[in-house]
């Protein structure tokens, strides 16, 4: 018969095959979040920029398969449950995809705008790390 430990570690091993282990500590995660976070502190209004870059990182995050840290920043930021439309995105982001939707392009009548741009003649103090 099968001790204790012997059986946690068949157990824990399977979870991180099945990957649930990850998916189980991340909703804990997010679940001591909210426990913590200070409801009588209420967040600043999300603005239209900040959901706008929430969504791309929560693109980003699901894209390369970080959906627990996806549902920890969702959870966090205030962003809605449902993911903007990618359509939308693209056009209040000026950007056009590929025809594989795996890179993406300025518009034509745009070539010189970019945020990296803007950020990096920020001063330091201007922008949030």
């Amino acid at each position: 018969m099968a001790t204790v430990a012997e059986l946690k570690a068949v157990l824990k091993d399977t979870l991180e095959k099945r990957g649930a282990l990850g998916q189980i500590k991340a909703r804990i995660r997010a679940e001591v979040f909210n426990a913590l976070d200070d409801q009588r502190e209420p967040r600043p209004p999300l603005s239209h920029e900040n959901l706008l870059i929430n969504e791309l990182i929560r693109e980003y995050l699901e894209y390369n398969k970080y959906k627990y840290t996806a549902s920890v920043l969702t959870a966090e930021s205030g962003q809605p449950e449902v993911p903007l439309d990618r359509q939308f995105l693209a056009k209040e982001l000026n950007i056009v995809e590929d025809a594989n939707g795996k890179s993406v392009r300025k518009y034509p009548e745009y070539p010189s705008k970019s945020v990296f741009a803007e950020l990096s003649k920020a001063e330091p103090w201007q922008t949030a790390y």
